[in-house]
């Protein structure tokens, strides 16, 4: 049983709405969508993953036009323009990376909870979560969980 009542804030970047089509991470990502459906999480996109999913496959596309009416679609904005150039100062990613940045940066400037990413390179990375982190503390912002899907989905415990 949750203990509180809001819905957990959540920041998906494009990764996971294809991921409900991928062999290894069908399962977890779409148990991940089921409980966003059943209210456990309040569905945080941007703009940046609308972009990016233009030139999905029908399937991955059809999936977010789905999903959409329950998200909150945030635009770029200059405060997390400013955001990622911090995380891009840092070196936490170089500028080749500079997307996955900014969906950090907008996931922290949104105040979500955590971010669901199968980006394990530059976005779900034990070495890159602490920094991106550290940024955020310098500049006055909360840390922010990132986990994969399969690290948000219920336990045998938890019904949905």
């Amino acid at each position: 049983m949750r203990m509180n009542s809001r819905p957990i804030r959540v920041y998906a970047d494009t990764s996971v709405f294809g991921g409900v089509f991928d062999a290894e991470f069908g399962n977890a990502s779409g148990r991940f969508f089921e409980r966003l459906r059943a209210g456990l999480f309040h569905l945080v996109v941007s703009a940046i993953v609308a972009d990016e999913l233009a030139n999905a496959p029908e399937r991955v596309r059809d999936l977010f036009d789905e999903l959409l009416p329950l998200a909150e679609v945030i635009p770029i904005s200059d405060e997390a323009q400013a955001l990622q150039e911090a995380y891009l100062n840092a070196k936490i990613v170089t500028s080749n990376w500079a997307g996955d940045a900014m969906h950090v940066a907008l996931a922290t400037v949104a105040h979500c909870d955590l971010i669901v990413s199968r980006n394990f390179e530059h976005i779900v990375h034990f070495r890159k979560i602490p920094r991106y982190n550290a940024v955020n503390a310098l500049y006055g912002y909360p840390a922010i969980a990132i986990y994969s899907p399969l690290e948000v989905i219920p336990d045998e415990d938890e019904r949905i």
